[in-house]
């Protein structure tokens, strides 16, 4: 996958521009596995097309420390693995890469101009894979102590609890895994969950409460978190008794779900009132010319497996519009 390192020596939006035209016939908005995917469809029907990524390829996928349900993979792979392996195949069929912000979208006569760095490029159609961020726990301590006891990601921030205590908020796939991985550092982690029952898959939850360096807070609601320069206590609400209690804890990692990166995209596109992009099978959206895949797309399933499908089929829907609009 490539480190930010790597970012000073890749192409410069001219010299992409220079090589492709000032016509894409495809602008990517977001490198997770949905955006990879289609590129690489993309790429194998010959499209011009150009990957536009604000921070390093793989989306939330590539935060993840072990991945143990993509097909292919019987004994698991890293999330840092399987993105690099995304962008290798990307590239292989001729995918250009940028690092840049998407500032604004417009259409103009058959074509979309996209904004970038105060650039506009040219394109035919648009894929939309912005994916999702972490929802926060909007709690009094929250943004005071992001990244001093606060964190959204086990994998980055992991290693520097070892042999602390932690609480893991949330009770669905995301954070029974990140609990699980954090076992290999951290004392002790509690998961504070709201209800009685995890929401994650059997298998997982079967791990979790079978694992003695993990202990479940049910029908637990976290309501702050307090400290001094660092985390050192939160306060815990249970659902049931109304009762408030506080707990000694070295930091606080959060997996409650996640919000769709869709605002730049209201004005042109149709969204649920989560502000899920609204698509059909093909991942059309309301805008001729305009797709949408992976987490940022309304879906019963959010997974890397269900990413790279909709990436594999709204690059194939962007081909047949080209060919059947603007040839």
């Amino acid at each position: 996958m490539t480190t930010l390192e790597e970012l000073k020596t890749l192409p410069k939006l001219d010299a992409i521009i220079e090589k492709q035209g000032p016509l894409f016939d495809l602008i990517i908005i977001g490198g997770g596995p949905a955006g990879l995917t289609a590129a690489l469809y993309a790429g194998r029907a010959r499209l011009k097309t150009l990957i536009i990524e604000r921070a390093l390829l793989g989306g939330m996928a590539s935060t993840a420390f072990h991945i143990d349900n993509y097909p292919g993979f019987p004994r698991g792979v890293s999330g840092m693995d399987i993105s690099r392996y995304f962008e290798e195949q990307a590239k292989k069929f001729g995918a250009d890469f940028y690092y840049g912000e998407v500032l604004g979208i417009k259409r103009k006569e058959l074509y979309y101009e996209v904004k970038i760095d105060k650039k506009d490029i040219s394109t035919k159609t648009i894929i939309i894979a912005a994916g999702s961020e972490s929802k926060k726990l909007n709690i009094k301590g929250e943004n005071e102590f992001r990244g001093k006891g606060v964190s959204y990601c086990a994998t980055c921030d992991g290693p520097f609890y070892k042999d602390k205590s932690i609480a893991v908020i949330g009770g669905g796939n995301s954070a029974v895994e990140e609990a699980l991985y954090l076992t290999r550092y951290a004392s002790k982690i509690s998961i504070i969950h709201r209800r009685d029952k995890l929401r994650a898959d059997k298998i997982l939850a079967e791990q979790a409460l079978n694992d003695p360096k993990i202990f479940i807070l049910w029908n637990s609601q976290i309501e702050e978190i307090l400290g001094a320069a660092r985390v050192e206590n939160i306060k815990i609400k249970n659902t049931i008794t109304k009762k408030s209690s506080r707990f000694p804890i070295d930091g606080v990692f959060v997996y409650v779900g996640s919000n769709p990166n869709s605002k730049l995209f209201s004005n042109l596109v149709k969204l649920d009132k989560n502000g899920y992009i609204l698509t059909n099978e093909e991942m059309k959206t309301a805008a001729s010319g305009i797709f949408a895949a992976g987490d940022i797309r309304k879906k019963t399933l959010r997974q890397i497996v269900t990413a790279a499908s909709d990436g594999a089929i709204a690059a194939n829907s962007a081909r047949i519009y080209i060919d059947s609009n603007l040839k």
